[in-house]
């Protein structure tokens, strides 16, 4: 079964659920970037990347914009996890706030989404991204507009 396929006869949890059971596949940009759906709940939504030397800025450490991927998912997700069969979602805003660097060789991190707040037009949700050392590198808001 295809994502546009399990989106109009399923729960967004449950095909987030299908996801990570492997009977739906995973949208690409988690192939381009190397991360994973890890963990889905009702109104929450954990994925787990590891920064590496492919996602290097020419500063020499990871792209902001694998952080900032990696909470958007987390956060959209978390949103998706409440949809109702046939509704859908897309973001209107993502604020994203860099605490520390990430580095390639720093291990696995985790990107925690929460909803915030969902309503018939509008969902809110917040993340943090967090290391194998327990230390926050980044954390999230996003608004969605519910279609």
């Amino acid at each position: 079964m295809d994502l546009e396929k399990a989106a109009r006869s399923m729960t967004g949890l449950q095909q987030l659920q299908a996801v990570i059971a492997g009977k739906v596949p995973p949208p690409t940009i988690a192939k381009t970037l190397d991360f994973t759906l890890k963990e889905i709940a009702h109104g929450k939504a954990v994925f787990e990347g590891t920064p590496s030397e492919q996602h290097l800025n020419p500063v020499g450490t990871v792209h902001g914009g694998y952080a900032a991927t990696l909470l958007d998912s987390a956060l959209g997700c978390s949103v998706h996890t409440v949809l109702e069969p046939g509704e859908g979602y897309t973001t209107v805003d993502l604020n994203v706030k860099y605490i520390r660097a990430l580095k390639p060789g720093m291990g696995k991190v985790l990107a925690i989404g929460e909803i915030v707040h969902k309503g018939r037009k509008i969902a809110t949700a917040d993340a943090r991204l967090v290391g194998e050392d327990g230390k926050l590198y980044a954390t999230g808001t996003t608004t969605c507009i519910i279609l």
